[in-house]
């Protein structure tokens, strides 16, 4: 969405074969604050302004992926899981996307963080990818 990250080269396609159909989409509920979050505090000039922010996330997340909504029961499972491995910190949040995707079954996880998702559910590192 934002031609000035590091990264746009490699995500808009999925996110293009995400809108036009040929992939399904989705977002962990929680992702969608975290987005609005990270657009408005982008270090791009001009600043993302909070309007733009929720226009894009509406067009390009809203309108073409499913939303998963995790349930206090998962939120309970997610700390059990990172309890019993040692995890702390941030990395919780990547455990949130992960539980999101087991939740509604996808086949594969992308993202731009694969070593910190693999370490939250390393059964699950086969699936988990950052082409």
């Amino acid at each position: 969405m934002v031609e000035a990250h590091p990264a746009h080269e490699w995500a808009l396609p999925w996110l293009q074969r995400i809108k036009d159909g040929t992939n399904t989409g989705l977002v962990a509920a929680h992702s969608l604050a975290e987005l609005y979050a990270i657009l408005t505090t982008l270090p791009v000039h001009p600043p993302i302004p909070p309007t733009v922010a929720q226009q894009l996330i509406r067009r390009n997340v809203l309108d073409a992926f499913k939303v998963v909504f995790l349930s206090d029961q998962d939120y309970a499972a997610i700390i059990d899981h990172l309890s019993n491995l040692g995890i702390v910190g941030g990395a919780t949040y990547d455990a949130l996307i992960v539980r999101a995707a087991i939740k509604a079954n996808a086949d594969r996880v992308a993202t731009l963080n694969e070593k910190d998702f693999c370490k939250v559910y390393p059964d699950l590192a086969d699936r988990i990818i950052s082409p």
